[in-house]
């Protein structure tokens, strides 16, 4: 009997590589795009650091291969236009608006190929799942968002979304004050709200040395500034 490598076993060779289902899986529950197994990229960092620029380069690359290409973020994000993706650059690309991640499933279109969502750390923790399924659904995922707070502490749910992640880029920007590569987003306006949209007039990047994680608390905690009453010479003389 000839191996695979004969020609006139060319049948069973191919029947050898078919993969059979494992028990209690069925074939139609991943729909694979091409053949292709589908993954989640994410690209995180601090504002200004590039994030919406290299998803926007990402996802012009798919449109010039002709793949189909949905986009999304989240409807708060009305910093430049409503209905684009716009980078602090000036780039921008159409987009969808979705008020939480849910509705990116609601909104998928059944040939689509890759999928680009920016500023996900705005989605909550339903964006972690619904990456999740759109990758198992064969399709490429692309994610941009803030890593961590204003404060500096890890922004929920990006933490989870790297740890499922295929992809990590971390990108950085450049401290404002001391041109040090920075990794932090400086909020420059008093509030405590985990979530204020805005852009240079709110926020800058900061280094870890520059970085100042709640300058309202700080200033709270110091106390008002008093200053010293300078009486002139001639209130003394008698």
């Amino acid at each position: 009997m000839r191996g695979c490598t004969g020609r006139r076993s060319r049948p069973d060779c191919d029947a050898a590589q078919r993969v059979a289902p494992g028990p209690g899986v069925r074939r139609n529950d991943v729909d694979i795009v091409k053949g292709n197994m589908g993954w989640i990229e994410v690209v995180v960092g601090p504002m200004f650091s590039g994030k919406s620029e290299e998803l926007i380069r990402r996802l012009r690359r798919a449109e010039i291969a002709r793949q189909r290409v949905q986009i999304f973020k989240p409807v708060i994000d009305s910093r430049y236009t409503a209905n684009e993706i716009v980078s602090h650059s000036g780039l921008g690309i159409p987009s969808d608006n979705v008020s939480k991640a849910s509705e990116i499933l609601e909104k998928l279109q059944a040939r689509t190929e890759v999928v680009g969502i920016d500023e996900a750390q705005f989605l909550g923790d339903e964006v972690v799942e619904v990456c999740t399924k759109l990758a198992n659904l064969g399709k490429r995922v692309i994610v941009a968002g803030l890593d961590t707070d204003y404060r500096g502490r890890p922004f929920e749910p990006m933490p989870r979304l790297l740890a499922v992640a295929e992809e990590i880029t971390k990108l950085l920007a450049i401290c404002v004050r001391c041109g040090n590569p920075a990794v932090h987003t400086q909020r420059l306006v008093d509030s405590e709200e985990l979530i204020v949209v805005g852009a240079t007039e709110m926020y800058e990047a900061r280094c870890r040395r520059c970085f100042e994680p709640n300058p309202a608390q700080a200033r709270k905690e110091a106390g008002p500034v008093i200053m010293p009453r300078i009486r002139g010479a001639s209130n003394g003389a008698a």
